[in-house]
């Protein structure tokens, strides 16, 4: 309940400031179904298994959305932060990260290559290496965004399970490719 009244005054005094007067509610919604509050009832406070008839009371109250309803909108839209100031990211190199081809069933690096496919050695997963190739650059573009692609990166994620030559048929099917021979990089497309 104290996050709830601290949300409802921050808001109170953003639209303040911004010289904005709308008549405000505040509810705490649970939606987890498997959640159970034991607490006495409390009319700002709507659980899971009031979920819906809350939303169906809030579509069913007459409203007419005018130009403030729209510049409130407009408003908090550009007050959104796109990078929370409080995240923190681990910090890591790839040097000292384990290489190889990760299975695409239990995540672990006990693949193998049989043909064609990517087999893993614990649960018995297959999977294309095209697929499987594709996999390790999107978790390259996960883990080191703005880093430049090359198959000689790709080679050394994917442990040398995988042809240079092979990686690169499928980057240059599959990705952008930027520059050429030596100093050819990709970027996956969306």
């Amino acid at each position: 309940m104290g996050q709830l009244k601290r949300a409802d005054s921050l808001y109170r005094q953003l639209l303040q400031q911004y010289g904005i007067h709308y008549n405000i509610e505040s509810y705490l919604v649970f939606i987890n179904p498997e959640f159970t509050l034991y607490a006495p009832q409390n009319e700002c406070i709507i659980l899971p298994s009031q979920v819906k008839r809350f939303l169906k009371k809030l579509n069913n109250e007459y409203s007419r959305l005018n130009e403030g309803h729209e510049k409130l909108a407009d408003l908090l839209v550009s007050l959104d932060l796109v990078d929370s100031p409080f995240a923190r990211y681990p910090t890591y190199d790839i040097g000292g990260m384990a290489k190889g081809m990760l299975c695409c069933l239990c995540h672990r690096l006990s693949t193998f290559m049989k043909g064609d496919k990517l087999v893993c050695a614990d649960c018995g997963a297959e999977e294309a290496v095209e697929a499987a190739v594709l996999r390790g650059v999107r978790e390259l573009v996960m883990l080191f965004p703005g880093m430049k692609i090359p198959t000689s990166l790709v080679h050394e994620w994917c442990g040398g399970m995988v042809s240079r030559k092979t990686i690169r048929r499928i980057l240059l099917q599959n990705c952008e490719s930027i520059g050429n021979t030596k100093y050819r990089y990709f970027i996956l497309k969306e």
